[in-house]
């Protein structure tokens, strides 16, 4: 086995004991990254071409120099006797949503093709400080605006590691392309309605969306700031835990992160189910949506191949202990995606309006008479369709005339998502839930085009994920089986505020009852043979 192969928790632990180097993690990395990655996503790609349909290209920019220096340092430190951190010489990479300073951070648009960025995001900045090596930064749909990664400016964009002719979901797709193909034990990514867990999902790696607060925004290029939520992508539950530790915890420089306690989250990690609550509701084995010719809500049922999946692993937990609550109502979650639209539109509108071509990133070097168009040509031509077309449905929801009828009516239906959780949670309620297991996604990952341009087609593939950005509550999303054409199937697991560590704890004992399961043996398409 490569190192590029091993867990962060087995690497890091060989680095400390000085059996290997980081250097020589660092380099096995590389070489992976050479093997599979195909060209970077640029403003320039032209064609796409047979070669590139076969590659990754999760990578915006890689930052080989950055990542050898670090590796050195980790190495040194180790030599001297000093102590490099939990997570020495681990390689990762960073999602070009989060201000790295030195390094170009793009959040996937042109408008910010040539900002390069004077500080380092704060879940950054305590990667560096675990011993972690970044190798690079990450492509992602445009300012995170979407669920394949197809919509970034920079291409290639990311392709699914199990097979390339599939998209590694969104819009944190190249963090979790990346760590599926060995291009780095972990990636930091962030998650606004799903944006780690369903890529998570479609890549069969392990998404965590930690509780809102958790984790410090400081740094992070907003999308919908209620909403956004930074956390780590992994290739097992005990590196979620363990980047969990090294991220989470109070920040002076961000308003909303917490000052609850952070735990140890890899100490109750081998505990077992035995004794917990573990819910299944109806409301998320289907999909529930708004026909807009009729009016009507319409349903179908979701892949049967992930209906059975979730049931097998409710079957596996309650063997090892768990009690499984069945028929548990979540009657809002049908109104998550429509909430979603307007809530998260209303603040990528206001967002998104300090790119504007004075302060840093792109500006159009079109004459203009005054600063009105120079404002008007300079978002033309820096923003893609879903920017524009997410700042358009913001500013019309939000307008005074129409926000009593969208925008405080989805703040009012937020809050009714919420009590959904806060009942099933209640420790003197029905249901007393420790956690609730449902689908990560309604279907396996979809082709290339297959869904692009259908802006609310694309978004229902959130609809199971939405739900815990509304409440705030956080959420594990872990690999549960293979479907017939070996496409990897999600599981998720949603818990109580602040409690990521029993959702971890649930998730390892998870994959403790399937480490035997031929499908743990499977590789991605991109790694036979190599």
């Amino acid at each position: 086995m490569e190192l590029c192969d091993l867990s962060a928790y087995e690497l890091a632990a060989l680095i400390r004991k000085r059996e290997v180097s980081a250097v020589e993690a660092l380099e096995s990395t590389l070489k992976r990254i050479e093997q599979v990655e195909g060209r970077n996503g640029s403003l320039d790609a032209g064609a796409i071409t047979p070669e590139d349909e076969k590659k990754v290209h999760a990578f915006i920019t890689q930052t080989e120099e950055i990542a050898r220096a670090q590796a050195e340092a980790v190495d040194q430190k180790i030599a001297a006797g000093e102590i490099p951190g939990p997570l020495a010489g681990v390689p990762y990479t960073v999602k070009d949503i989060f201000n790295v300073k030195g390094t170009l951070s793009t959040a996937g648009s042109k408008i910010l093709n040539n900002y390069t960025a004077p500080y380092t995001a704060t879940p950054v900045e305590r990667m560096q400080k675990a011993g972690a090596v970044m190798v690079g930064k990450v492509n992602l749909d445009e300012f995170t605006h979407g669920s394949s990664s197809e919509s970034s400016a920079y291409q290639p964009a990311p392709r699914n590691p199990w097979d390339p002719s599939k998209v590694p979901g969104g819009s944190s797709g190249g963090s979790t392309a990346a760590v599926a193909a060995g291009m780095g034990q972990i990636s930091l990514g962030t998650d606004t309605g799903g944006s780690i867990r369903q890529p998570a999902a479609f890549c069969g790696v392990v998404g965590l969306k930690p509780t809102y607060g958790r984790v410090s925004r400081y740094g992070l290029i907003a999308f919908g700031s209620s909403l956004d939520c930074p956390g780590p992508v992994t290739r097992n539950v005990t590196d979620a835990a363990l980047a969990l530790n090294a991220i989470a915890g109070r920040d002076p420089r961000d308003s909303t992160a917490v000052t609850v306690p952070v735990p140890d989250y890899t100490a109750t990690l081998e505990a077992g189910v035995k004794g917990l609550r573990i819910g299944l509701s109806p409301d998320f084995f289907k999909i529930q949506y708004f026909d807009h010719e009729t009016g009507e809500m319409k349903e179908e049922p979701i892949s049967d191949e992930i209906k059975r999946g979730v049931e097998e692993a409710a079957d596996r937990l309650s063997e090892m202990g768990a009690r499984i609550v069945e028929n548990v109502p979540m009657p809002h979650t049908k109104y998550g995606i429509p909430t979603y639209f307007v809530i998260s539109r209303v603040e990528v509108a206001s967002n998104l309006h300090r790119f504007d071509g004075v302060k840093y990133g792109h500006r159009t070097e079109v004459p203009v008479d005054d600063l009105r168009e120079m404002y008007r040509r300079t978002r033309a031509e820096g923003f893609g369709a879903q920017p524009k077309l997410r700042i358009l449905m913001g500013m019309y929801v939000s307008a005074a005339q129409y926000s009593e009828q969208y925008y405080q009516r989805a703040l009012k239906v937020r809050s009714l998502i919420r009590s959904d959780f806060d009942a099933i949670y209640d420790p003197d309620g029905d249901y007393r839930l420790d956690a609730l297991l449902t689908p990560a996604t309604p279907t396996p990952a979809f082709g290339f085009g297959d869904v692009y341009g259908d802006t609310v087609l694309m978004q229902y593939a959130d609809q199971f994920t939405v739900t815990a950005n509304h409440a705030g509550v956080p959420g594990l999303s872990l690999m549960g089986g293979l479907s017939k054409d070996r496409l990897p199937l999600g599981l998720q697991l949603l818990g109580r505020d602040y409690d990521e560590a029993t959702l971890l704890r649930i998730g390892r004992a998870f994959e403790i009852a399937t480490e035997d399961a031929a499908w743990r043996k499977e590789k991605p398409a991109v790694l036979q043979g190599l």
